[in-house]
């Protein structure tokens, strides 16, 4: 398996730092509003990444934090006349349950900021001591960026660049305008705590790396998040973790591309902002993941209506093909075709060998499900063939709808359960073709294709297609399959 790193620029072979184990953090939300889609795709592509080590084999621990104090939850409380743990807390529960909607596993770990202010008063002591820190008369405490030689690494910057434009804002008592928050001396109406150096509470990129020790231990193996926070955000957990503990942080960065609506830049301003929520009210959550992972997960993705509607669509010809071949399966011959059979094996096993190399190429969603659509394919080829011959072997069948279904499943991706159950209009339709008096609807259906087989036979055009238009008013159509013809749901 490989893992592009983007601290190296470069696909590596992945080496878990324990045999056949995985520790992974990805960084959470902050609490402050709805998710959008920008944020779901991160955490989409992180919950396919996690569940394909643990289909490959290894025991995933994963941790991912909530950010419930920041700047923004407090501006956002104050402007609602609420305070700062309302909003959190009402956030934090609306992103819980939303990623549950999306189908995105819960972390093992799922550490708050608020719980965790201990852990982090403790490095920022650890920091201190070590001379990578220095408290301020005002009762700020700043990380000291020059003290860490590696500084710019994870990002792939150089200190004296970061300096072009860099200022000291007002109120600010740092030493050097590249130094950074990690304790902010507590303000008239914040949330604050007790601490060496006064009230106050947390910098934003101290958490992490607090999180990280304590509860996955350094370094880590995976890292992720989006591309945005690369830097500063990685870079100075980064920087804090390696001055404290001297362990290393992370052996392997993961960032997601941007997502683009339409082309364009995601923007309230632009009127092309969607939330997660929003999304999720109008389309499967199967569907959105399906559109996002056609993309690889470092690219740009483009999101769009009409490319949602298209996957919507796509998942619902794939669950045909999966029923279709459990109802042959249930209809198969006494004797198939087992030249047929044995091509259509050869062809899943082609198509799993490519699903598996794309995913173990650096998670390439995009050509994995390419492969499922092959597969897909493959399968429908496979029924036309036997068409008419009932020639399909059940066996074959049924390993083709579930090797399909298994592959969509890796992905988080759930197949739409399409309606079989027959409507009972169908009773009254049979009792004017073919004088029909039973209640049963499935025997009703056996008598309406038995006429209009009749009809064709005798190149009975108008009664075939009025029996098809009877039919298709109530939603229904025929299908002609390997095993003889069925009515079914349009």
């Amino acid at each position: 398996m490989k893992i592009y790193n983007s601290a190296t620029h470069a696909k590596e072979e992945f080496q878990p730092i324990e045999e056949g184990k995985v520790r992974m953090y990805v960084c959470g939300p902050t609490v402050y509003d709805n998710i959008h889609i920008g944020n779901a795709r991160t955490f989409i592509s992180f919950d396919v990444i996690r569940r394909w080590l643990i289909a490959s084999g290894y025991e995933v621990t994963f941790a991912q934090n909530l950010t419930d104090v920041d700047d923004k939850i407090i501006n956002r409380a104050n402007e609602q006349g609420r305070t700062a743990e309302e909003v959190a807390t009402e956030f934090s529960n609306k992103f819980i349950d939303v990623m549950h909607r999306a189908n995105v596993m819960d972390p093992d770990v799922r550490p708050r900021a608020t719980k965790e202010i201990g852990p982090m008063i403790g490095m920022i002591k650890t920091l201190i001591e070590g001379g990578h820190a220095y408290a301020a008369d005002n009762g700020d405490v700043y990380f000291a960026v020059r003290s860490d030689p590696t500084y710019g690494e994870v990002s792939g910057r150089k200190v004296d660049d970061l300096m072009v434009g860099v200022r000291i804002a007002a109120g600010e008592a740092k030493r050097d305008p590249l130094d950074f928050a990690l304790w902010k001396a507590a303000k008239p109406g914040e949330p604050m705590w007790n601490s060496p150096w006064g009230k106050g509470r947390p910098g934003w990129h101290t958490e992490c790396a607090a999180m990280v020790h304590r509860y996955l231990g350094c370094p880590i193996d995976i890292h992720g998040g989006g591309s945005d926070l690369a830097f500063p955000h990685h870079e100075n957990e980064c920087a804090q973790a390696t001055c404290a503990w001297h362990e290393g942080f992370a052996n392997t960065w993961m960032h997601t591309g941007m997502l683009l609506v339409d082309g364009e830049k995601m923007s309230k301003s632009l009127g092309n902002f969607f939330t997660l929520e929003e999304v999720l009210e109008k389309h499967s959550a199967a569907a959105l993941r399906l559109l996002m992972l056609q993309t690889h997960y470092r690219s740009p993705l483009d999101f769009s209506w009409e490319r949602l509607e298209g996957a919507e669509n796509s998942l619902t010809r794939i669950a045909g093909t999966v029923q279709n071949l459990h109802w042959a399966a249930a209809h198969a011959a006494d004797e198939p075709d087992n030249m047929a059979s044995d091509a259509l094996g050869e062809d899943l096993a082609a198509c799993g060998r490519t699903f598996t190399a794309c995913m173990d190429d650096d998670f390439n969603t995009a050509g994995a499900l390419a492969a499922v659509f092959e597969a897909v394919t493959r399968a429908n080829q496979y029924l036309e063939d036997t068409q008419g011959r009932a020639a399909v072997d059940e066996g074959a069948a049924i390993a083709a709808a579930g090797v399909i279904s298994n592959w969509l499943g890796t992905l988080g991706i759930e197949l739409p359960e399409l309606e079989e159950e027959l409507p009972a209009g169908l009773l009254g339709v049979a009792a004017g073709l073919c004088a029909y008096t039973g209640d049963d609807v499935n025997e009703a259906a056996e008598r309406i294709l038995a006429a209009r087989a009749e009809a064709r036979a005798a190149k009975n055009w108008d009664v075939a297609d009025a029996i098809r238009d009877q039919l298709r008013d109530m939603g229904l159509v025929i299908e002609d399959t390997a095993a003889g013809s069925r009515i079914k749901h349009a």
